[in-house]
């Protein structure tokens, strides 16, 4: 039995209920609605990302944290989630599609004090971003849409896929020398922040 017009199936996509397809640009560039507002959504859900990750970088850059190197990998991240949304983007005009913009809430990470949380908390998001494109790759699949599933495995997915091994490394390190969840593991804090060589990548 077929789902009624208008009802959507369970998914965790960030779909763009605004969006405005044009559906001339759909059938001259195959571009099916579906996907097309889907890469709108998740387009939006990298910028969130990029300005949640440019919080946390401010919050290790205060006086009563300053860790340089920690404060560093938080901008190196939020760069690279900038870069790839403009990267989805680009390739959403390059499909024909259209982009409808999202506000972007203020990121909820002012509670943040310490490294090991922040570690966690992006490690978190990168696991919902893992699961959002997936599901975005499996969508433009089930669609007829094998070009986009492929862009979205080889140019979004795997970099997420390294990058997760890469925190969970960086957490792993962070609690064996000492940091805590507040701010009592200072001198653990401290040692991340010198010698930890993946910060500096």
């Amino acid at each position: 039995m077929a789902e009624p017009a208008g009802k959507r199936l369970k998914s965790s996509l960030p779909l763009c209920t605004a969006h405005r397809s044009s559906a001339t640009s759909r059938a001259r560039h195959n571009l099916q609605a579906a996907v097309e507002e889907a890469l709108c959504g998740v387009s939006s859900l990298l910028w969130g990302g990029a300005y949640w990750r440019q919080a946390l970088a401010s919050v290790f850059e205060r006086d009563d944290v300053a860790l340089p190197r920690v404060a560093s990998f938080f901008h190196q991240e939020a760069l690279k989630q900038e870069e790839e949304a403009e990267a989805m983007l680009g390739y959403l005009a390059e499909r024909g599609g259209n982009y409808c913009g999202k506000d972007i809430q203020k990121p909820g990470c002012e509670g943040v004090c310490a490294v090991l949380p922040a570690l966690e908390l992006l490690r978190l998001q990168l696991r919902e971003e893992v699961g959002v494109l997936i599901e975005l790759s499996q969508l433009a699949r089930n669609q007829g849409d094998p070009h986009t599933a492929s862009v979205v495995k080889s140019h979004f997915l795997t970099p997420r896929v390294d990058r997760l091994k890469l925190l969970g490394d960086l957490v792993t390190s962070a609690r064996r020398v000492g940091c805590t969840n507040d701010q009592t593991g200072g001198f653990g804090e401290y040692i991340l922040d010198e010698l930890q060589e993946e910060l500096t990548r």
